[in-house]
């Protein structure tokens, strides 16, 4: 199935930023809004974005460092990773929520949005697609190895629409102890869905970086593709 896809700006109160839309060839289905990894909108999430409306969704990707600079793209080297944590650390994520509501709205007035609206975050932007379930801005959150999740926890009540959350049992920036956190916490919550892949690391789902895992990477996607379907 073809996609179409293109760069867009969206109006906020601090200027101008840009996200990455891909459509289907139907040019109808429910919604995602992509969240990025520390690493920008880059290659590998505008890939994953296509792979989505390949499979019947309009994604949206709002680029979320946009006001550190112009569309920034980091690669998975050594002067990438530092790059992408300074930037991470520099994101106020109160304006970045923000900025996803906006991206939220910008996908929901597209004329051939037919459903709802899934976040699906990774990394960095799996804590904020977390997130933006507990504020209620979509219908159905997934997260990819969401780090810091199991440190906002206080905002477990507030989930109120369905949640899948994937990890890796061998993520070197996410311990099983911190998994085993977010699980008792949600473990009355049939809302709430967690998947441990065995053997998979941090960024598992990206086959840029060294941690992919295709077998991991290829059930987290149905899994996704399934809890979609159910849900949204």
């Amino acid at each position: 199935m073809s996609v179409t896809t293109q760069w867009i700006e969206i109006d906020s109160d601090d200027g101008k930023f840009g996200a990455y839309l891909a459509i289907p060839h139907t040019q109808r289905g429910p919604g995602i809004v992509l969240i990025q990894e520390i690493f920008g909108v880059n290659e590998h999430i505008r890939s994953v974005a296509e792979q989505y409306a390949a499979d019947g969704y309009l994604v949206i990707a709002p680029d979320l460092f946009w006001r550190n600079g112009h569309r920034i793209e980091l690669t998975y080297d050594e002067a990438g990773w530092k790059r992408a944590v300074e930037l991470m650390n520099a994101t106020d994520i109160t304006k970045a929520q923000a900025d996803i509501k906006l991206a939220i709205d910008t996908l929901d007035a597209q004329p051939g949005l037919d459903g709802g609206i899934a976040s699906i975050g990774y990394c960095f932007g799996g804590l904020l697609s977390y997130l933006t379930a507990t504020n209620g801005l979509v219908d159905v959150a997934i997260a990819y190895y969401g780090g810091g999740i199991q440190n906002h926890l206080d905002r477990a009540d507030d989930i109120e629409v369905p949640l899948l959350m994937h990890f890796g049992e061998q993520d070197s920036h996410i311990s099983l102890e911190a998994v085993e956190k977010i699980a008792e916490r949600f473990d009355t919550n049939d809302n709430v869905e967690i998947v441990v892949y065995p053997e998979a690391e941090h960024g598992f789902n990206c086959s840029h970086r060294d941690s992919y895992n295709q077998r991991a990477a290829a059930e987290a996607h149905g899994n996704t593709l399934i809890f979609l379907a159910q849900e949204l």
